[in-house]
C-alpha cells in the first residue's frame, strides 16, 4: 500500500540523510520526498511517499520516532488530508492548436508560464489529475520534457504536538 508520511525533524545537518538512510536500509523505496522549512527556521518538514504494508510501515514511523532529530512522524494515508504535487511541461504547440491547447490548459486548472521558445506550463494536482492534464495537453502538441515536485501533504486536522518530546 502506498503512505504518504509527513515527518517534522530538527533542521540540523544529516538529519534528512538519517531519516532516508533509515527507509532505503529496509529495503523500501522513497517514491517521493519534499522537504522545507517551517514557519519556525529551525524545524523541517520532509513529506514522503513510499510503498509497504500497513504493519512495516508502522514500524518504519516508530523506528523514526526514535531518530534524535525527529520531532513528530504521521502517517497520513488514511486520516483525512490533502495532497497535492506540482508538474512542469515543456511543450512544442503548433501555432494552429495554441487556442485550444490554452483551454485545456485552464480547464487543468494549469497555468501557461512562458510560450517562447516553448510552451512551459505549470499544473498543481493530485497524480491522477495531473496524468489526465498532460495526456489531454499531449494531445496538441509534442510534450519536450516533464518535471515533476515531490508530493505535499497536509492533514486537514489540528497539528499534532511531539509525543514525548
Amino acid at each position: 500500500m502506498r503512505h504518504l508520511i509527513a515527518i517534522l525533524l530538527q533542521n540540523e545537518a544529516g538529519a534528512l540523510t538519517r531519516v532516508t538512510g533509515l527507509i532505503s536500509s529496509r529495503g523500501y523505496n522513497i517514491e517521493s520526498l519534499s522537504v522545507a522549512p517551517t514557519n519556525d527556521p529551525s524545524i523541517s518538514r520532509i513529506t514522503l511517499v513510499t510503498t509497504g504494508s500497513d504493519a512495516v510501515i508502522a514500524q518504519i514511523n516508530s523506528q523514526l520516532q526514535k531518530l534524535v532529530d525527529v520531532v513528530t512522524v504521521e502517517d497520513m494515508t488514511t486520516g483525512d488530508h490533502l495532497a497535492r504535487e506540482l508538474a512542469l511541461l515543456k511543450l512544442q504547440i503548433d501555432a494552429d492548436q495554441q487556442d485550444a491547447a490554452m483551454q485545456v490548459v485552464r480547464r487543468s486548472g494549469g497555468k501557461v508560464l512562458s510560450t517562447e521558445p516553448s510552451w512551459i506550463v505549470e499544473i498543481a494536482g493530485t497524480e491522477d489529475e495531473i496524468a489526465e492534464a498532460v495526456a489531454a495537453i499531449a494531445a496538441f502538441g509534442t510534450i519536450v520534457e516533464i518535471v515533476r515536485g515531490g508530493v505535499l501533504g497536509i492533514s486537514r486536522a489540528g497539528r499534532r504536538t511531539p509525543a514525548g518530546r
